[in-house]
């Protein structure tokens, strides 16, 4: 996760709350890896909590409340990802399309445009 985060245009990582966070340009975060212990908040599990488009979290977790969640943190447009829920691991390709969602939705247009050119790792 976090070599998927920092491989992104101009993020930054940073703690807060006791978690892992990152950050576009350090100002604005759009993804948190959450492992109970170390998190100030009630979070059972471990986890993934990222800026989402408008919806994105009511579809998913309805789809898939086993995995997808609202986590108390950053509003209505965030979502949680459960990553110790699946036998084998998360699946990291929607890790990936996650990340990536989330860096689109904080993210100003000129560094978008430029994970666009980027080849998809």
């Amino acid at each position: 996760m976090r070599e998927r985060c920092l491989a992104l245009p101009e993020v930054t990582e940073g703690l807060t709350h006791g978690a892992p966070t990152w950050f576009v340009r350090g100002r604005r975060s759009f993804a948190k890896f959450i492992d109970p212990p170390d998190h100030r908040f009630d979070e059972s599990h471990v986890a993934l909590w990222a800026a989402a488009p408008p919806g994105a979290r009511r579809e998913l977790a309805a789809a898939d409340p086993t995995r997808f969640f609202g986590p108390p943190f950053g509003g209505a447009d965030w979502v949680g990802l459960r990553l110790d829920v699946e036998p084998g691991g998360p699946d990291w390709e929607v890790v990936r399309e996650i990340l990536t969602d989330a860096y689109r939705r904080i993210a100003p247009p000129t560094f978008v445009a430029l994970l666009d050119e980027q080849p998809r790792s």
